[in-house]
């Protein structure tokens, strides 16, 4: 598997998770030269209307302007937060075929990502 897709322990470690309630994705996007952007603009149309029919939302999209804080070698281009109901709806809308068809351009388009699920503060557990 890419760098673009989780591997088969961080996937079974989101399945297993006992955090219940909403996710927020925080997608940090670095795109290939050329058509990068453009091809994850067609996975980006295709996916956020499947986020929609699952319940969820895009709750931001941005370009990233500067490193303020940071190794400059590591910038990205742009970021996206997504809320899914549960991590659960995630991986029901992950599993679809047609998602599978969208993702082409995810990869198409990234050239590296970091992908991380977060749970709002309030419902957390404190892990030192």
């Amino acid at each position: 598997m890419s760098s673009i897709t989780p591997n088969a322990e961080q996937f079974r470690e989101l399945a297993a998770s006992a955090e219940e309630g909403p996710v927020v994705m925080l997608n940090l996007l670095k795109f290939k030269a050329g058509d990068g952007a453009q091809e994850y603009d067609a996975y980006g149309s295709a996916a956020s209307k499947m986020v929609a029919e699952g319940g969820g939302r895009v709750l931001y999209i941005g370009r990233c302007d500067q490193v303020l804080i940071g190794d400059d070698s590591q910038a990205w281009d742009a970021i996206a937060l997504v809320e899914y109901p549960s991590r659960g709806a995630f991986i029901e809308m992950v599993s679809r075929k047609d998602y599978q068809q969208a993702h082409t351009h995810r990869e198409a388009g990234l050239e590296r990502t970091v992908l991380l699920a977060t749970t709002p503060q309030s419902r957390s557990s404190s892990k030192g």
